[in-house]
């Protein structure tokens, strides 16, 4: 009989959620804008704006879309927008509409647009303007009909409206010049918008809610369909298991990743509007002193972030001196989280940083570490309710407890497959299960525990060896930063393995580190070679791109 382990969390939850509790996410959007109605929603900058005005809002926008853009459902519509108030706005006002929401990454190159945009065959796009640029070098290389263009301080009062975008062109300069003749200003729709009627859209769970594309580690970035029943089943889901802790209207949650990226979407957006909670929106959160300075203004109940980002705060001495009195949920995921970080967490704010796991073919969230976790245990947790996970050799078989395999899911989560790409999806899907490309182990508990990505394991000698355990151990020395390892290619060995490491400790040698290595890891997990820099390369989410240092080593190699 199959190894399968299928659980919810916590143990007093039930062991299945309905994925059709709504119809829609639409749906879900109703019944919070009128239950919270005079509740805060989202905060950006000093500004608020209720689940009544966000309701009025999205109504306008909605209107513009269906009356001035002529966009039906099933079109799809493109958002480009980094953590500001426009962004849940347009996004809500395109579900309204039946849209399909195409999240792009404002850092995006003009060539990663243009294929986002080409792919998913977006006929109108909301862009900000400090990014603008990007878009005006490829627009009339794509089907793109609609620009509607948008200013940082747009949803502000007048005068720190003009103040904020007055300062963010001209002071800072931070929006390049840009020439995008039909754009349409987003603060003329909304007004437009206000004096056309909105016609309700009959919404139905097997309808696509958002192409939300991947990395692209194996090539151009894909589309995962995302259906509205497949959200509305993570939201679910994520409800179940941290749903008990969470007080109907009395929860400010933390946003410092982009809304754009599936897990601030589905764990801060929609789980917490469904309690009527107050999002806090950071645009900038690489600025840590101001990040830290926004927190010491409210009373945080909730935060989640990646370990990058987790580890720069509590590595700036202004942390420590916030108000965590209020503090309940700390979750961690995108990649893993280190043990030296979760400890100093909980040491700095006397909570747990709890590490959940997930995919953006899963909405994403597939298993969670349990609320009442006794301390960071470098697993990721359980299940989460209806959802199946195992763990499967390279011949599709079931390995025994303990031994590491591909992990694999099967739940109301998984997507409906990538956009356009049938070879694509049929590699990753066997019948109802989707392989993640994650190597894992599961204990006699049912706990998992992330090993490595398949594609950055190192192979020295016919060994094994997963980067992030070595990482794991280089975080522990308490003179480094940041830490990544790769394979690198080796006539002798195969590969031998590479530290990247950013110091903590400027006195800190590659003969120490390695020393403590040794103290730590078996021979052949040792790096052989340790080069220190002064930041490693990221995704915009803080995630640390191995992969653009492997190539840059085989770069060197081929000379």
């Amino acid at each position: 009989m199959e190894k399968i382990w299928l659980q919810s969390y916590p143990k007093d939850a039930p062991e299945f959620i309905n994925p059709d509790h709504y119809q829609s996410l639409v749906d879900l959007f109703e019944e919070s804008t009128s239950k919270f109605a005079d509740l805060p929603a989202f905060a950006n900058m000093g500004h608020v704006i209720t689940y009544r005005k966000l309701e009025e809002q999205t109504r306008h926008f909605a209107a513009y879309l269906q009356n001035d853009l002529k966009l039906v459902k099933g079109d799809k519509i493109a958002i480009m927008l980094p953590n500001v108030l426009q962004y849940p706005i347009a996004m809500f006002a395109a579900l309204r509409v039946g849209l399909v929401v195409v999240n792009v990454n404002p850092l995006y190159t003009p060539r990663e647009l243009k294929h986002q945009l080409n792919d998913s065959g977006a006929k109108a796009i909301v862009v900000i303007s400090n990014f603008a640029s990007t878009l005006e070098k490829i627009v009339n290389e794509t089907a793109i009909e609609h620009v509607v263009l948008t200013h940082l301080g747009d949803q502000f009062r007048p005068i720190k409206r003009t103040l904020v975008n007055f300062v963010v062109k001209y002071v800072k300069k931070m929006v390049p010049k840009f020439d995008l003749p039909h754009a349409i200003s987003m603060r003329k729709a909304l007004v437009k918008g206000s004096y056309s009627q909105y016609v309700k859209v009959d919404i139905c769970g097997d309808d696509l809610a958002y192409l939300q594309y991947t990395g692209g580690t194996t090539g151009p970035s894909k589309g995962a369909m995302l259906s509205h029943r497949n959200m509305v089943a993570n939201l679910e889901q994520a409800s179940a298991g941290f749903g008990s802790v969470i007080t109907p209207g009395k929860e400010l949650i933390v946003t410092a990743l982009p809304l754009y990226h599936i897990f601030a979407l589905t764990a801060n957006c929609l789980m917490f509007m469904k309690y009527g909670a107050q999002n806090l929106l950071i645009t900038n959160p690489r600025d840590i002193p101001g990040f830290i300075k926004e927190l010491s203004k409210v009373k945080f109940t909730a935060i989640t972030g990646v370990n990058t980002l987790f580890n720069a705060m509590l590595n700036n001495p202004e942390f420590s001196k916030l108000d965590f009195s209020h503090l309940k949920l700390t979750l961690g995921g995108g990649m893993a989280v280190q043990r030296a970080v979760a400890e100093q967490w909980q040491q700095v704010t006397k909570t747990f940083l709890l590490e959940g796991y997930g995919l953006t073919e899963c909405c994403p969230l597939v298993t969670i570490t349990p609320y009442d976790s006794t301390g960071f245990s470098g697993n990721i947790g359980l299940p989460c309710a209806s959802t199946e996970c195992r763990i499967v050799d390279n011949d599709g078989q079931v390995v025994a407890n303990g031994e590491p395999g591909e992990l694999q899911v099967k739940g109301p989560q998984v997507m409906q497959g990538y956009y356009n790409c049938p070879e694509e999806t049929a590699n990753v899907m066997s019948g109802d299960w989707f392989s993640t490309g994650d190597i894992a182990t599961m204990d006699d508990q049912g706990f998992f525990k992330i090993v490595d990505r398949q594609k950055d394991m190192i192979i020295v000698s016919g060994f094994n060896v997963y980067p992030n355990e070595v990482e794991e151990v280089c975080a522990m020395h308490k003179g480094v930063l940041e830490v990544a390892v790769v394979g690198v290619p080796h006539e002798v060995s195969g590969e031998i393995i590479k530290a990247f490491v950013v110091k903590k400790d400027l006195s800190l040698t590659e003969k120490e580190l390695r020393a403590h290595c040794r103290e730590n890891l078996t021979g052949y997990k040792v790096p052989k070679v340790v080069e220190f820099r002064d930041e490693l390369p990221k995704t915009n989410v803080g995630k640390i791109l191995r992969r653009e240092l492997r190539e840059q080593e085989i770069a060197k190699l081929n000379g």
